[in-house]
């Protein structure tokens, strides 16, 4: 198992179950994965991601990440519309290795229920999650 406190779980975003993050932009939800599930994935190659104007709900896949070890779904931490694609990571998908949180982001939802957000888990909740 991956060391748990080797990672970093800011504060400032909140967590899906499925190693998700999101951050809140003014009307948009950024989403990314946790850097917790970027080392587990190790070196990413390749992501597949949606495209503007396309629709998901709350623990829908919205999209798939490779690495050399594994294929992995990326699920949807909230129901919504995606606004925009980091298009950074069509060429330079192993950003999210590096920057997970910032450069790495994937996509921007606008959320139709913003308590879904507000239902996600604190850095706290999901650190405790993966401990279990």
């Amino acid at each position: 198992m991956t060391d748990i406190g080797a990672h970093h779980f800011p504060p400032t975003v909140v967590y899906f179950k499925e190693h998700t993050w999101v951050r809140v932009d003014g009307a948009l939800a950024v989403v990314g994965i946790s850097d917790y599930a970027q080392a587990r994935l190790g070196e990413i190659i390749f992501i597949d991601l949606p495209q503007p104007g396309d629709r998901f709900d709350q623990d829908e896949a919205f999209g798939v990440v490779e690495s050399a070890k594994a294929a992995s779904d990326l699920y949807m931490p909230v129901t919504g519309e995606i606004i925009a694609v980091n298009e950074l990571l069509m060429d330079s998908p192993e950003t999210v290795n590096s920057s997970p949180f910032d450069d790495g982001w994937m996509i921007k939802v606008k959320a139709d229920d913003p308590t879904q957000i507000e239902a996600l888990m604190n850095a706290d909740d999901y650190l405790n999650m993966l401990k279990a």
